[in-house]
């Protein structure tokens, strides 16, 4: 049987708070939870509600865009670097490309994890995150107005508690962002591309409950486990939902994703505010 799943009265509950690092209101207002059900959270949050997001631009001082982005205690630094040139399937047809590569300090995590270059070969998760991180990128950006030329987006995490995909595609874009605008200010493109803001957020359910923003012990303990990357004006680029443990219904879809789009909406509201 599906989980049975407590949902929002206000799918669109405010989260203002968060970005601004204070503690949730009042759960009780959006679900129809009493004070002993309601979930004990990191930072203290509503189940609807993201961790403490910070996004730092120019936080690398060669590459052409960078910045460091924290979900919680999750960092991850994105680097985005210009070569002048495009993949074979490209060639001589005018148009860019824009990539990414992904990769966990040996410590970012609870015990170590030996580099991958060590090991001689990536492993499935990270070919996988890096894939959808450059899909994501690529949705941003109308790719003929780039050139022949490639963007390549380098996220590293640095801290892992938990949604280090979503993170480093939220902080991909600031990154993406401020590269366009050093071509342009160089006068290697003549003009700004057109861009669509978007973000990625996980999302979840567990014991029951539809929540956003899992950090590492959600994640482990999720029945459902759903990663969304969205525009800021509700279109979806990507959706990966998986049963971790049991099975869910379009009921239970429906409120993950009217939770993710709201706190997308947050974090493209963030991400316009560092951009400026």
């Amino acid at each position: 049987m599906p989980p049975r799943v407590r949902t929002p009265r206000h799918p669109k509950w405010p989260h203002r708070h968060l970005l601004e690092g204070r503690p949730s209101g009042s759960a009780r207002e959006a679900f129809s939870l009493s004070p002993e059900e309601l979930p004990v959270r990191s930072f203290q949050r509503g189940v609807l509600d993201l961790r403490p997001v910070t996004l730092t631009p120019g936080v690398s001082r060669h590459a052409e865009g960078s910045a460091q982005v924290e979900f919680g205690h999750t960092r991850v630094i994105v680097t985005c670097s210009v070569e002048e040139r495009v993949p074979p399937h490209l060639m001589g047809k005018g148009t860019g490309w824009v990539t990414a590569e992904y990769g966990m300090l040996p410590r970012s995590t609870h015990t170590r994890s030996p580099r991958e270059a060590a090991k001689g070969k990536q492993s499935g998760r990270t070919m996988e995150i890096q894939r959808l991180i450059g899909r994501s990128m690529r949705a941003a950006v109308n790719l003929s107005t780039l050139g022949p030329r490639t963007l390549t987006l380098d996220c590293d995490v640095i801290q892992a508690d938990g949604g280090t995909r979503t993170a480093s595609i939220t902080g991909a874009y600031v990154a993406l962002v401020m590269a366009l605008r050093s071509l342009n200010s160089k006068g290697t493109l003549s003009r700004m591309p057109s861009l669509t803001p978007l973000a990625a957020v996980s999302v979840g359910v567990v014991k029951g409950e539809v929540r956003v923003d899992l950090d590492y012990e959600e994640d482990s303990a999720a029945d459902v486990d759903l990663n969304l990357v969205a525009t800021g004006d509700g279109r979806i680029v990507e959706v990966q939902g998986t049963a971790e443990h049991q099975l869910f219904d379009r009921k239970a879809l429906d409120a993950m994703l009217d939770g993710g789009m709201a706190a997308i909406q947050q974090l493209t509201a963030a991400q316009a505010k560092v951009l400026g």
